[in-house]
């Protein structure tokens, strides 16, 4: 069965009474040069166990299938897994489980399915829910690459760089962690039912150590990265002012940004991720 023929496709969930939910942001995948340029973009192999969210009716999974040792599946939809039993029949290295990625302990599901294969992540992610399933596939920290596809509006958030218009915490958050690059883009039409927006692969590689080591802490460190993003429109002070305000006052937080050698009008968006990990520590520095 080709899951790519849109004709196949058709007939196959008819067979079953499937129906798309927009609530799931449920949108498959009906040109076949997608899963395989995504499938070899996440460079699973022999050695590799691969996590995939929302395997839909399968196109990716069974990309996934031909290359790795081992790829197990999390699927949300009740109504899909009768349609992946016919779709993945035969693959021996094939294991779904049906439930929400969200709720589930990523790191003990790695730890035992995953036992002596190298960990990775390759999935087409549901758009309404993308970002926070990112962050748990990071915060596992079990995994060395993460290739997903995504909106390509949030894959140029997740790669934004400094004094550009998409730089925000998100950004600052996925390149702390990570390494991430977008490799390609895939349009509308690619996709039954069409959305309306072109999407984005994008490979996170995964670092061994962050970006950045700020004294503060991690948890400090990202309470500055997200008050200094909280006011877009207004300066860094005046932003920092929301979540440290009441604590410092505003001469205590612009003395704050003033220690690290930042003009006064500078905004949060301008800011690289040493420029944050400085300004979190004489925050900390001042709150202590």
């Amino acid at each position: 069965m080709n899951l790519c023929d849109i004709r196949e496709v058709r007939a196959l969930l008819g067979r079953h009474g499937f129906r798309f939910s927009k609530s799931m942001g449920q949108n498959f995948l009906i040109a076949d040069w997608v899963p395989r340029e995504i499938a070899a973009a996440g460079g699973g192999d022999g050695t590799c166990g691969v996590l995939e969210i929302g395997p839909g009716i399968g196109c990716l999974t069974r990309e996934l299938c031909r290359r790795a040792a081992k790829v197990v599946s999390v699927e949300l939809d009740p109504a899909l897994p009768p349609v992946l039993a016919e779709t993945m029949a035969g693959a021996e290295n094939f294991t779904l489980i049906s439930g929400d990625v969200l709720k589930l302990d990523v790191p003990a599901l790695v730890d035992e399915r995953f036992r002596g294969l190298t960990p990775l992540v390759c999935a087409n992610l549901p758009y309404n829910v993308a970002t926070p399933i990112l962050k748990a596939l990071i915060e596992a920290k079990r995994f060395r690459t993460i290739t997903v596809m995504v909106q390509r509006e949030a894959a140029l958030r997740l790669t934004a760089k400094p004094g550009t218009g998409d730089y925000g915490a998100l950004s600052v958050y996925a390149q702390y962690h990570t390494r991430p690059e977008i490799l390609f883009d895939v349009p509308p039409d690619c996709f039954l039912p069409a959305p309306r927006v072109t999407s984005s692969v994008i490979r996170c590689r995964v670092r061994e150590t962050p970006a950045v080591s700020p004294a503060c802490g991690e948890e400090f460190f990202f309470r500055t990265v997200k008050a200094a993003f909280a006011l877009r429109r207004k300066t860094l002070c005046n932003s920092l002012c929301t979540v440290f305000g009441s604590r410092l006052g505003k001469d205590g937080v612009a003395e704050a940004v003033a220690r690290c050698a930042l003009a006064p009008a500078v905004r949060g968006e301008a800011l690289g991720m040493e420029e944050f990990a400085a300004l979190a520590d004489s925050l900390y520095s001042q709150c202590n």
